[in-house]
């Protein structure tokens, strides 16, 4: 590595010294050799639009030669144009960044072009990571730019003056594979053209025309995105964007002096920050901030820090031992040309206060080889303060365990504080590389949200060990999620989460009341033993929570290799790249119902006035059950074998399973149980079920058991203490307790309708408002229908149309059909006659997109629905 990085050096020495000396510069030019001679350091290319043509031409072709392959390299450059026009043709590389010096992206443009390809790699894109444009135009003179790229490689604030292409083609002219990818606040002025592209998410950014989609495309607060329904397309709109704050960005002034511009936030928006003028922000100088360099301590920058300065990293290796502390309000970390922050000796790389308004940007951050509890935690444990009027906010960060050396952590990225907003993320566990291997770079969680009110766009997640995400807090939204689960998994044995198969890609805590997520894609990869994850989701079955557009995909793998289910047990299998079911499943909707309905999904019992006694008695156990994740019992001392909990449930109860979670305490899991149960809390017989623990959350399923008392004993020895924030019991409805439909009314959100004969007002139906109404304007006659589109396969068994307010005109007589496809309609699942305003139709349960009624009685007064509501 070290001839590697010396001889990239001398290439780039020797190409600047010929440049400097050519004698077609005119004296009024600026020569090349100032061009990496600012106070951004030697890694950074600064051009003005005096230089020379072929000087900018030939350092971008130095760099792109020295970058193209160098996937796990120590090199990090950042080019960068002062406003002015460029005849250039860039390529890019890995750990390059290149971007605009003007206020806005217009001010700069490329005239050439700007194209990322594949060609090292015969047009497979899938590892074509760790690269960015932004704040900048691109004029391509072939009327196309290539962005064939995949994870860490965003777009942003970038006006495409032609069409663009996501992919590359291989030599046989097909179109390679590509894993990519983030586009946001950004302007093409014709077509995008995914092609091969997998799953991709666009942000506030807008084109004439988005070709096709593969699996999982999401696109939130897009002007003119692609239509059609999930999941064929696989397209996820979103109309606009919540809340975002856009990355802060480096800028030339008027005169010429360096300045960081801070975009505001903004809320429920659509389209690009900069289409009408200058984004809305604030304007720092370059002298309010620490310009930090490799070599730097932790404690230098701490202490700049402290004396009120913002950051800047430049490219470069950065070996943290101690964590960078961030403590002051509104503090600006922004990298330049990926700066990698490798956490040594165990050390936590960066710590921010809960405090308002930090943003960080720009950074990648490595594991080292001693293990560290986090890379990145924004806010201690605990953190209860609100942010919503000013919000930290997370940009276009990557975290790497393995691949460039060993490295080891507990959770890379940890959100304690409430309301931050994350806009891009890559963490990565490493599947290829230097230092990989199940036991070698174990990661257990790529990232785990404890805050409330957290937000995330474009979340990419792989590989990790555990639960790749971990979310404790309430109020979570996230718009877009890849993740593909570990390949290396070595045994089923090795990875049992309990009793359950594997850990869930994406899991959301018991504790949750409220979580909303479009757009999920999780893939599986078992390369090395037959693995079966349970379900690639697990979502609390609680009215709050909402799943918009699941795909769960089986890339390749051991056979014998599955995902099992794709929520909560929901959903079907993939195992094999053939038939297409069983490479792809989808699910389009899963909505919570507060009491286990539908699939078999488990439901936690009301601990409302249980009781529990322990051993040895310490601490306070009714923290076991008072949904407060920051109180715990504890044992207070060491585990041996012979620890206990019984718990008293006041009454006999029908479970099947018990999930002990200490989370915040990771390490005082039990490291071995027995569970019993009991009708008089003395006679306790043989344990129903027993295992050992491995992770904070221990999930313990067993045969259906009907008891009033639950006894758990710890059988293993630690230096830890055993100590549970919360433990709940579930029931999957066996022995007549929850489970089944709930009688709730679905969702009608986006439903469409169309009648026969054409009249009225049909989304009336849908609309909750019993002064309006959909009517056929003509007398009842046989054939008259009403025809539902509810957008996605639901589960569903009654109906009920509601006419009153014209409580003569209900349908005569009827019969109900149901299809997937709005064409084949079989029999009818129901028919029946109306006496009175109101007409309820049970049906057995069905599941089916469209429902059609058929109005088949004959009478003088008009067919008239206030309302049309589907339960189950």
């Amino acid at each position: 590595m070290l001839r590697r990085t010396l001889s990239t050096i001398s290439v780039l020495a020797i190409v600047i010294s010929l440049c400097s000396v050519q004698p077609k510069v005119s004296n009024a030019a600026t020569p090349i050799s100032q061009a990496n001679a600012t106070i951004f350091g030697p890694n950074v290319y600064i051009f003005d639009p005096t230089m020379a043509t072929s000087d900018i031409q030939n350092v971008a072709n130095t760099i792109f030669n020295s970058q193209e392959t160098n996937q796990f390299g120590n090199e990090r450059y950042a080019m960068l144009f002062k406003p002015g026009s460029y005849n250039v043709n860039l390529k890019e590389g890995f750990f390059t960044s290149v971007a605009g010096l003007g206020q806005n992206p217009d001010e700069v443009n490329i005239t050439g072009g700007f194209n990322v390809d594949a060609k090292w790699a015969n047009g497979n894109a899938t590892q074509n990571f760790w690269r960015s444009i932004e704040n900048i135009k691109i004029t391509p003179s072939s009327g196309k730019t290539q962005w064939a790229v995949s994870q860490a490689a965003p777009m942003r604030r970038v006006h495409i003056a032609g069409s663009m292409d996501l992919f590359d083609f291989d030599t046989s002219w097909n179109a390679g594979w590509a894993s990519g990818g983030y586009l946001a606040d950004s302007k093409v002025d014709s077509k995008i053209v995914p092609a091969s592209q997998q799953q991709w998410f666009s942000r506030n950014s807008q084109y004439t025309q988005w070709s096709n989609g593969v699996w999982n495309m999401v696109f939130v607060g897009d002007t003119n995105p692609p239509t059609g329904n999930f999941p064929n397309p696989p397209y996820t709109v979103v109309d606009q964007t919540p809340v975002v704050r856009e990355k802060p960005y480096l800028y030339v002034d008027s005169s010429n002096n360096y300045r960081v511009f801070v975009p505001s936030v903004r809320s429920n928006s659509k389209g690009v920050s900069w289409e009408n003028g200058s984004t809305p922000g604030t304007s720092l100088s370059i002298d309010q901030f620490y310009i930090a360099s490799p070599g730097v301590s932790a404690s230098t920058i701490n202490t700049q820090l402290s004396q009120g300065k913002h950051l800047i990293f430049t490219p470069g290796i950065y070996h943290i031992t101690s964590s960078i502390q961030i403590n002051n309000a509104n503090t600006v970390v922004l990298g330049i040309g990926f700066p990698t922050l490798v956490a040594d000796n165990g050390a936590v790389a960066i710590k921010v206060a809960d405090v308002d308004g930090v943003k960080i940007a720009g950074l990648l951050f490595d594991a080292g080889s001693s293990n560290s509890s986090s890379l990145l935690q924004v806010g201690p444990a605990g953190s209860s303060a609100n942010h919503a009027a000013n919000p930290t906010s997370l940009h276009d960060l990557f975290f790497r365990a393995g691949g460039g050396g060993v490295g080891k952590v507990d959770a890379n990225l940890v959100i304690n504080s409430n309301n931050v907003i994350g806009d891009h993320f890559w963490i990565w566990r490493a599947d290829h590389g230097i230092g990989v291997g199940w036991t070698t770079n174990v990661s257990k969680n790529g990232l785990v949200v404890n805050g409330n009110d957290v937000t995330v766009y474009g979340l990419f997640n792989e590989h990790h060990n555990e639960y790749q995400t971990l979310w404790n807090g309430n109020g979570g939204k996230v718009y877009f999620y890849q993740s593909e689960i570990a390949y290396d998994v070595p045994s089923q044995a090795a990875w049992m989460n309990g009793s359950v198969n594997g850990f869930a890609s994406y899991k959301v805590a018991n504790t949750v009341t409220t979580h909303e997520a479009w757009g999920l894609g999780i893939y599986s990869f078992f390369r090395d033993a037959p693995v079966k994850l349970n379900s690639a989701i697990e979502v609390p079955d609680v009215q709050g929570v909402k799943i918009h557009h699941a795909t769960t995909i089986w890339l390749s793998g051991t056979a014998g290799s599955e995902i099992t289910h794709i929520i909560n047990n929901l959903g079907g299998t993939v195992y094999a790249n053939s038939p297409s079911d069983a490479m792809r499943q989808t699910l389009s909707e899963f909505v919570g119902t507060g009491t286990g309905g539908g699939g078999g999904t488990e439901t936690a019992l009301d601990r409302t006035g249980w009781t529990a006694t322990t051993s040895p008695v310490n601490s306070t156990p009714e923290a076991l059950f008072d949904n407060n994740m920051s109180t715990r019992w504890t044992s207070g001392k060491n585990q041996v074998p012979g620890q206990s909990i019984i718990m008293d449930m006041k009454a006999v109860k029908n479970f099947n399973k018990l999930v002990m979670d200490s989370t915040g305490n990771n390490s005082d899991y039990a490291r071995g149980y027995e569970i019993y149960v009991s009708n008089d809390g003395t006679s306790w017989g043989s344990p129903i079920t027993t295992g050992t623990g491995s992770a904070p959350i221990i999930t313990v399923s067993f045969t259906a058991q009907n008891a009033r008392y639950i006894k758990v004993v710890q059988t293993g020895v630690a230096s830890n203490w055993w100590s549970i924030r919360e433990l709940n019991v579930y029931t999957s409805g066996s022995g007549g307790s929850g489970g089944g439909p709930t009688g709730a009314s679905l969702d009608r959100t986006s439903w469409v309708a169309t009648t026969s004969p054409v009249n009225g007002t049909p989304e009336a139906l849908f609309d909750g408002d019993m002064s309006t109404r959909w009517t056929s304007g003509k007398a009842q006659a046989p054939g008259q229908s009403i025809i539902l589109d509810m957008q996605a396969v639901k589960t569903f068994n009654k109906l009920v149309m509601d006419s009153t307010g014209n409580n003569n005109d209900y349908a005569r007589s009827y019969e109900v059909y149901v299809s997937n496809n709005g064409t084949s309609w079989g029999s009818a699942v129901a028919n029946g006659t109306g006496t009175a305003p109101i007409i309820t139709i049970e049906l057995s349960v069905q599941n089916a997109r469209y429902i059609k009624v058929v109005q088949t009685g004959t009478v003088s007064n008009w067919w008239s629905i206030r309302e049309f509501n589907v339960y189950y």
